[in-house]
């Protein structure tokens, strides 16, 4: 069993408070991944649940026992750090047995944890060499293994893959998930890598100084944000943003061209997600613009958009598109993929 529950929790550092109250519970075997921008408590959060930093105030629970005051070899947890922290002079089956080892068991016992992580994360041919003969990716992997076989009731993940190449990021992630399919363990997983976090979690944490924003599904979060800090953290490239009027069933955009407006009270700003918007000939759609930058990538094009008194929008085109820097274009919004906010930034429900 690997549920765990934060009940209220806090954390100060003297008279700074960098968690404000978290109330968060984690379902047995699920994959809860923490984003948020630098400085905003992911990582404390996660060493607190781990017993590496004293919770100040609230609960900490796991499986229902109160586990607020024990340390982290009480917890039954267990962390992957960015660091790979290897010992040098041993190979990688010593490494990966070693917390063993030192708890005592019995030698069959740590062969056949060890040749069991071994086989999950295909390090079999691997088991004799030493750190320095590894990659960084076989490197990260035998710091998961040393995990594995301690058959933790959660890991936590402190941004693994943060000192990995792109290519070798991506070969990761998919380890990590086909992993959390293989062992069904609860896991815990602080990244600033939204690629990570959409890919990775069952459900997403957004922090924002210290509190929870939102927690939902990948999708939920991407489709339905709960206010504007989430609807542009959430998004690669994020979510344009402007300012807007509404009135009865119609929001209009400065310069006077708009669309219809299904909300149940005012809003000040809309937001639309580079793919929702079209580009075509000036006059059409909800504003014009001129075509700034250009950036392919192959599959996509990202438009850079000058929309004048608006600002600039971004938008996701294919990547066949055939386009200019200086040319001039309309941009129409989908109605059904339009975001609405309040003065105070949070969604305002629209007719969808």
């Amino acid at each position: 069993m690997g549920a765990i529950q934060l009940k209220a929790v806090e954390k100060w550092f003297g008279d700074l408070q960098v968690i404000k109250g978290v109330d968060l519970d984690i379902s047995d075997g699920e994959f809860v991944i923490f984003v948020g921008p630098s400085g905003c408590g992911k990582s404390t959060l996660l060493r607190m649940i781990g017993g590496l930093e004293e919770t100040s105030r609230g609960e900490l629970l796991i499986d229902g026992r109160d586990v607020t005051s024990e340390p982290p070899a009480r917890r039954g947890l267990t962390m992957v750090f960015q660091s790979y922290a290897l010992y040098p002079h041993m190979s990688v089956a010593d490494n990966m047995g070693f917390s063993l080892k030192t708890a005592g068991a019995p030698k069959a016992e740590i062969d056949e944890k060890v040749n069991e992580a071994a086989r999950v994360l295909k390090l079999e041919p691997y088991l004799d060499r030493r750190p320095k003969a590894l990659s960084g990716g076989q490197r990260q992997r035998v710091a998961i293994g040393r995990s594995i076989v301690r058959d933790p009731t959660a890991f936590l993940f402190d941004e693994p893959l943060s000192n990995l190449d792109a290519a070798l990021r991506v070969e990761m992630r998919y380890e990590i998930a086909k992993l959390h399919q293989t062992l069904k363990r609860t896991m815990i997983y602080v990244t600033h890598d939204q690629v990570e976090a959409m890919t990775l979690a069952d459900r997403i944490v957004v922090l924002e100084f210290g509190t929870i924003a939102q927690v939902g599904s990948p999708r939920e979060l991407y489709e339905r944000p709960a206010n504007l800090f989430v609807a542009q953290f959430i998004g690669s490239p994020k979510m344009n943003v402007v300012p807007c009027q509404t009135t009865g069933a119609a929001y209009t955009l400065e310069g006077g061209r708009g669309g219809a407006y299904g909300g149940d009270q005012p809003a000040v700003k809309i937001g639309i997600r580079p793919e929702h918007i079209t580009l075509g000939a000036p006059g059409s759609g909800q504003c014009d613009g001129i075509i700034d930058v250009l950036e392919y990538l192959g599959s996509d094009t990202f438009v850079i958009v000058d929309a004048g008194p608006l600002g600039q929008f971004t938008v996701r085109s294919d990547g066949n598109v055939r386009l200019t820097s200086g040319e001039a274009v309309g941009l129409t919004f989908a109605e059904e993929n339009l975001h609405f906010f309040d003065a105070n930034d949070q969604s305002v429900k629209h007719g969808r």
